[in-house]
């Protein structure tokens, strides 16, 4: 017989729903909480096999959590310890950021000088197992769960590519996980460059530091490398917008269901940088803090924008610890940044305008966007030096920042995006175009010479 504690617990829930007014439609939530206990009931009476009443309410939980959005998420005390010691310490993974994408779990980027890097997991790769277990209908936690391990232990990870449409097995040895987030270098032409590849607590001073010593060189512009940054702290974006945005400006502000909750977050100190030329290089790996940072300069019209869109992760998440330990990982709000446009992902997969819209679009095969990762990653490294090394892979869009650099054309494109096509068409289209011309050439003599058959 049903367990009469569980249906006390539901209809005090209702009760206390319906008396708290949570619900505007109070009515038919009493209905549907009616049902599920009703189902519950259903289950312990007939269902084949025996099932702990405790565990059909958390598969409810996590069912209505998991109709919210790919972010939020329940957490059961052991999971939420988990986390805690993820965010406080290292631990043994493979490296890679991933999330729920059209109900797939997807990798939003490898992580540098990882496992997972050196295997040649690439971004919007789709994994659809995990060991011997089927990622349909896992959670992001439960996924990352799986994943994690002592380092030398291994996982195997089958994922669908569908730049390629191939499955692809990665047999992968976990290890602890070290990321290395900010790299610089000086260009040819006086133009300086940094790499950051995650927003930490660090994150600022690192890029602030760098940034003081590329000036020391005389650099003429910034090339301001987000690609493949899943992320991190808010406030760490907030500080580095500081860096180029004048003082007091909005870099980005919440939208919540509960109006007197929204936030908006301002720049705090007077940037040391405000007159340096920038571009910022982002692609399908660049997310949420990544966003915020480049659309802000965007807005501002602070910085030229190159590369792909970028992911599209735009909203806000906040833990809430619960009383018996377990926690609710919730999205209570969204990002918006000073213009007013939000940084989303649209789950229409024929969609391809997610996240940030760069100003100069140079489209890069995932393929080829996992090499450049790598050989960006292996640069000065002895093994880099004492071996032959082997052919570079073209960056085009590094390429492509460098060019209108160098053409002093940063301010103008900034202004008028659309010049840079007029100014540096397409080899494509200038084939096609020498194409044209030649057939209607032929055209040209083919009129005549039947002209002047027909003369005679």
């Amino acid at each position: 017989m049903f367990n009469n504690k569980i249906k006390v617990l539901m209809i005090a829930l209702f009760c206390f729903i319906f008396v708290g007014n949570i619900y505007a439609k109070s009515d038919t939530t009493y209905d549907e909480l009616r049902k599920m206990i009703d189902i519950m009931e259903i289950i312990d009476n007939k269902y084949v096999e025996e099932k702990e009443n405790k565990d059909l309410v958390l598969g409810a939980i996590r069912g209505m959590v998991r109709t919210l959005d790919p972010y939020s998420q329940y957490m059961t005390e052991k999971d939420y310890k988990d986390m805690k010691t993820e965010t406080q310490g290292s631990f043994g993974g493979v490296g890679i950021r991933i999330t729920i994408q059209n109900n797939e779990l997807t990798v939003v980027t490898p992580m540098p000088d990882t496992p997972a890097y050196y295997a040649g997991i690439l971004p919007e790769d789709k994994i659809i197992k995990i060991d011997d277990k089927s990622t349909q209908d896992i959670t992001s936690d439960e996924a990352v769960k799986l994943m994690r391990g002592n380092p030398g232990t291994k996982v195997v990870l089958t994922i669908y590519r569908p730049s390629t449409k191939e499955e692809l097995t990665f047999n992968i040895i976990r290890k602890k996980i070290k990321i290395e987030t900010v790299k610089k270098k000086m260009l040819n032409g006086n133009i300086g460059y940094i790499r950051l590849s995650e927003f930490n607590a660090q994150s600022y001073n690192d890029v602030n530091n760098m940034l003081k010593e590329l000036s020391k060189e005389n650099i003429k512009a910034l090339v301001f490398d987000l690609r493949n940054n899943p992320g991190g702290l808010l406030d760490s974006a907030i500080n580095i917008c500081s860096l180029f945005v004048k003082e007091n400006s909005l870099v980005v502000s919440t939208k919540c269901k509960d109006k007197t909750m929204e936030q908006y977050y301002y720049t705090q100190k007077k940037p040391d940088f405000a007159d340096i030329p920038i571009v910022v290089l982002i692609n399908r790996g660049s997310a949420s803090a990544s966003e915020i940072v480049t659309g802000t300069l965007q807005d501002y019209k602070r910085a030229l924008v190159v590369g792909t869109n970028s992911f599209g992760k735009g909203t806000v998440q906040t833990i809430l610890p619960l009383s018996d330990g377990s926690a609710l990982r919730l999205t209570i709000a969204k990002y918006c940044l000073p213009s007013g446009r939000m940084i989303s992902h649209s789950d229409d997969k024929k969609d391809k305008k997610n996240g940030i819209t760069p100003d100069v679009y140079i489209e890069v095969s995932p393929e080829t966007e996992g090499k450049l990762y790598m050989q960006a990653e292996s640069e000065d490294t002895p093994k880099k030096q004492d071996k032959e090394k082997k052919e570079e892979v073209k960056d085009e869009v590094l390429e492509t920042a460098i060019k209108i650099i160098n053409a002093n054309k940063v301010k103008e494109y900034i202004e008028k995006p659309a010049q840079y096509e007029k100014d540096f068409p397409k080899k494509e289209e200038i084939k096609k175009d020498t194409t044209d011309k030649e057939n209607k050439n032929d055209k040209k003599v083919e009129t005549k010479e039947k002209g002047s058959v027909k003369e005679k």
